[in-house]
């Protein structure tokens, strides 16, 4: 197969602060549910390493920042020192995210209260902590996908009355809390923020998307942060412009891009980066196909949340490997 990634802007390096990427593709946090009793396992290692390229951008599976919002018996922790000696050699075979559990396989929450609020953001920065002790590069603070974070910044979910809810200010005060400890933590240069806006909580949508992500994005280009993360529905295309213009660091988008609407993204400068979540689960060499246009492997749905070890985790083929049993399969039957 020729390579044409000369044209492919997707291919191009960016850099984005102090880290020099080689390609704009991107792998996203995704819950796959191997990390039994919380604490990340070793056939960890084998998954991210096989999606790793040089200067590369790998963003590890959501981990909680405590055991009182860890969401699922499988899903990584970070708030324990086992937990941290546990992901060390992950991190050193790759070279991550630090969300806060709000929904994930639990029932509606109860409301917090005011005074419990401090607690969750101490508990953010303990955890950006130890992830930077474990060796990731830095952060990523999950203020999406209903999230707590996200929770708190939907008008249609959030019926606080005090401090915390009603106008904008107040609905992102708790989001801005949180990212604000962190990057007094570990310095802004290591801090990214995911959020999905746009995106419905508990199946209500924000009543003004634009005007709250607007706000945010303003407040998180005060604070220094390195990128924004941004998911894009697909009933809402080309959404992210409100935050393009008002955030000054790096954008990621998100929304189930193949590559050639990703290659637009870039040529157009709508995003600086792009995240292919199911597309990097199933090519574990996702850029190099992307580069030398091989055909993808199909992804398996019924394996995303299994947990075993192997099977829809790291044994879907690399582009090298299915070459290599398509010229054994040639030579047997010769």
């Amino acid at each position: 197969m020729a390579s044409n990634s000369t044209s492919v802007a997707l291919l191009t390096p960016y850099k984005m602060g102090s880290f020099e990427l080689s390609h704009r593709v991107v792998m996203p946090p995704m819950t796959r549910n191997r990390s039994y009793n919380n604490t990340p396992q070793p056939h960890a290692i084998e998954y991210y390493a096989q999606r790793a390229t040089k200067g590369g951008f790998l963003i590890s599976e959501s981990t909680s920042a405590s055991d009182i919002s860890n969401g699922s018996p499988n899903m990584p922790g970070i708030w324990t020192e086992d937990q941290k000696e546990a992901w060390k050699p992950i991190v050193d075979s790759v070279h991550g995210k630090v969300p806060d559990d709000g929904e994930y396989f639990r029932p509606t929450p109860k409301q917090l209260k005011a005074n419990e609020l401090p607690l969750i953001v101490n508990d953010f920065r303990i955890a950006a902590y130890n992830a930077i002790e474990a060796g990731f590069d830095g952060v990523e603070i999950n203020s999406a996908n209903s999230y707590i974070i996200d929770q708190f910044l939907n008008d249609q979910v959030n019926d606080r009355t005090e401090e915390y809810g009603g106008s904008i200010e107040n609905r992102c005060r708790l989001a801005l809390e949180i990212i604000g400890a962190v990057v007094e933590e570990i310095g802004a240069d290591r801090v990214g923020v995911k959020l999905s806006l746009f995106s419905e909580v508990y199946g209500e949508k924000d009543s003004n998307p634009e005007a709250l992500s607007t706000y945010l994005a303003s407040e998180l280009t005060k604070l220094g942060v390195l990128y924004l993360h941004v998911f894009e529905p697909r009933d809402e295309p080309r959404c992210l412009k409100s935050i393009r213009m008002a955030f000054g660091g790096t954008l990621i988008a998100s929304g189930g891009y193949n590559k050639t609407e990703g290659d637009e993204v870039i040529a157009e400068s709508y995003a600086n980066l792009v995240s292919f979540g199911r597309l990097f689960l199933a090519n574990p060499d996702l850029p190099k196909r992307f580069e030398v246009n091989a055909p993808l492997n199909k992804h398996d749905r019924s394996t995303f949340y299994w947990t075993d070890p192997v099977l829809g985790y790291t044994d879907y083929p690399s582009l090298e490997i299915a070459c290599k049993v398509i010229i054994s399969w040639k030579t047997y039957f010769m």
